[in-house]
């Protein structure tokens, strides 16, 4: 028998592919070619069946689909920090709207995103959907060091130094789009910031456009209490109602955070399809209150997570968010069965992959998808003795056990080292920007 020649078979302990669901397989391969998984097999019949140009052994290892960070503001990793402890609105209104305001720029969003994807693909992230300024520049500054980037084409009343309006907004946002509409490893959502940030007219445009050019529309919804008051205050309407009445409760909404709803507001999510990005770290740290996700999951709501910006997380760790969505889901049930390691991988997966329109690209190992992958290393004693693989996934092991990444089939991360041109380098950069940025904001604070 004639073996098909291929780019790398990879040959770890396990592989968990998420679908079809509940499977572990134990001493199989994968087989990757051109960026597409070839197969999936028992590692004895992989080696008699393909000839690899590279052969990646990991006999101690879980290989799992690459992470999806469904919801994050990358380039505000250079706000770590800046403003921990505070209560939401202080938050917002001392820290992080007044340094914006003086910081953000061309400069300031590449040194971001570049920071936080160095971040996250070391720690198995190989997609994140972001939400910020200058999309273009995130898109790419995050494939750069070879993330796959879904940017969110921002929509806000107003003005900053990327646009002086929202007509402005989706019109340089629309020209990115066209730019980089070509790149494999860039694709697209409308993001209007949230309901009270956006008008009327804008949230109805962005309407037509998500129709016209099948996009979702990534959003946040209902993050906080005051926020549905303001709504009915302003528009005698909660944010959901009047997104409804704008075209805006479909299949397309990624609806982020989601921490305010009714039981008829889930019932309706779930009726139309929409998707839900639970940010329970983030939630938790701005004290937003906590989602109700066993409620969502029994509607039908695809739940998918993310981790916010680090200047309202500090993190963007995806092991994190998997472990908190997993275990803050067992205490607003009161069970302890509800949202299971497997079903918390889901979320961290597919369920993004779904969300973002990618659902038949990533998310899960299957022949015919991009290989993108995160290997975790589950011989340390930290995570000694081993009875159940994928519970040790999310409750035991962490960023800090990945080894390798792949994304569409190129190895980004390995032996821990991040792989864009000398990794070392790399990360000795993306620190050294942070730290001139970090002295910019203190002496901004001091004024």
């Amino acid at each position: 028998m004639d073996t098909a020649q291929i780019d790398t078979l990879i040959e770890p302990r396990w592989i968990v592919p998420v679908r079809p669901r509940g499977v572990l397989l134990e001493g199989h391969a994968i087989a990757v070619d051109g960026g597409v998984i070839r197969g999936i097999l028992p590692a004895a019949e992989a080696q008699r069946c393909f000839g690899a140009r590279t052969v990646v052994r990991l006999p101690d290892h879980l290989v799992a689909p690459g992470l999806v960070n469904a919801h994050t503001h990358a380039s505000m990793a250079l706000l770590r920090g800046v403003g921990d402890d505070m209560p939401l609105q202080r938050w917002l209104a001392e820290r992080i709207w007044p340094l914006e305001q003086a910081l953000v720029g061309e400069g300031f969003v590449q040194d971001g995103a570049r920071l936080a994807a160095v971040e996250m693909l070391r720690a198995g992230v190989t997609t994140c959907s972001d939400m910020y300024f200058y999309p273009d520049l995130v898109a790419r500054a995050l494939t750069s060091v070879g993330m796959r980037a879904v940017v969110g084409l921002i929509a806000i009343e107003f003005p900053t130094a990327y646009a002086v309006d929202a007509e402005d907004y989706l019109r340089k946002g629309l020209h990115a789009r066209d730019a980089l509409r070509d790149e494999p490893l860039v694709s697209f959502t409308l993001a209007p910031h949230a309901p009270y940030t956006v008008s009327d007219a804008t949230l109805a445009r962005v309407a037509t456009l998500a129709e016209e050019l099948d996009l979702p529309v990534h959003m946040h919804v209902h993050e906080t209490a005051h926020e549905v008051e303001e709504s009915i205050d302003r528009h005698g309407l909660r944010p959901l109602e009047r997104l409804d009445r704008l075209g805006l409760l479909s299949e397309r909404l990624i609806a982020v955070h989601a921490v305010h709803l009714t039981d008829a507001e889930i019932a309706h999510l779930g009726r139309v399809g929409a998707s839900v990005v639970h940010c329970p770290v983030s939630n938790l740290k701005l004290a937003s209150g906590m989602a109700r996700v066993p409620a969502m999951l029994a509607a039908g709501i695809n739940v998918a997570l993310g981790t916010d910006g680090a200047a309202s997380n500090n993190r963007l760790d995806m092991f994190d968010e998997a472990r908190f969505a997993a275990l803050l889901a067992k205490a607003v049930a009161g069970d302890a069965s509800m949202l299971p390691a497997a079903a918390a991988l889901e979320c961290a997966t597919i369920n993004g992959a779904r969300a973002l329109g990618l659902e038949s690209r990533i998310g899960s190992i299957e022949p015919g998808k991009e290989a993108d992958l995160v290997a975790v290393e589950l011989a340390s004693p930290e995570v000694a003795p081993l009875f159940d693989p994928v519970s040790h996934l999310l409750y035991a092991s962490g960023r800090e056990h990945v080894t390798d990444v792949w994304v569409a089939g190129r190895h980004v991360v390995q032996a821990r080292q991040l792989i864009a041109n000398d990794g070392t380098a790399l990360d000795r950069a993306v620190v050294s920007s942070s730290v001139a940025w970090q002295n910019k904001c203190r002496q901004l604070l001091k004024k």
